[in-house]
């Protein structure tokens, strides 16, 4: 898929976690002598499934300028050298996991869109700390550092 490169992998999906994730990746790649890939994951929501016809177009739409938001919100205009970004169908979770196959690092934020109050870590974060090969860094968005006492 991409050549041997070190490569550190961020997943994107427009919360300020993710954007915070971002921009602590383009800290930490030169450290670790890797290029940037950020990918945003998009799906049609099975809850729909047959009941509307599905517009793969307005959900591939939707990730991408999700993507482009983070982007300009994370670097201005001015993105990191080297970075690449891909737009990537299915779960989150596993195509996150997929991605960072043999990566330097992977990097999330600790909770997206789509969360519950509450969770210390979002499904997806959770997963990709479980399942990922490569080391996984989760990312609070600023404001959310909280003492727990568990």
């Amino acid at each position: 898929m991409m050549d041997t490169e070190g490569k550190v992998v961020v997943g994107v999906d427009g919360s300020e976690s993710s954007i915070q994730a971002l921009r602590l990746a383009a800290r930490l790649a030169p450290a670790l002598d890797a290029r940037i890939h950020v990918v945003a994951c998009w799906d049609f929501p099975q809850m729909y499934a047959g009941y509307i016809p599905p517009d793969f177009a307005a959900f591939e739409e939707a990730a991408a300028k999700n993507l482009a938001e983070a982007l300009t919100k994370a670097f201005g205009p001015e993105a990191p050298e080297g970075l690449s970004q891909d737009l990537v169908r299915g779960p989150a979770a596993s195509k996150l996991v997929e991605t960072g196959a043999g990566a330097a690092l992977l990097v999330v934020g600790r909770r997206g869109h789509g969360g519950f109050l509450g969770m210390h870590l979002g499904s997806v974060s959770s997963a990709c700390v479980s399942h990922a090969d490569c080391p996984v860094l989760v990312v609070h968005s600023d404001g959310s550092h909280r003492t727990h006492h568990l």
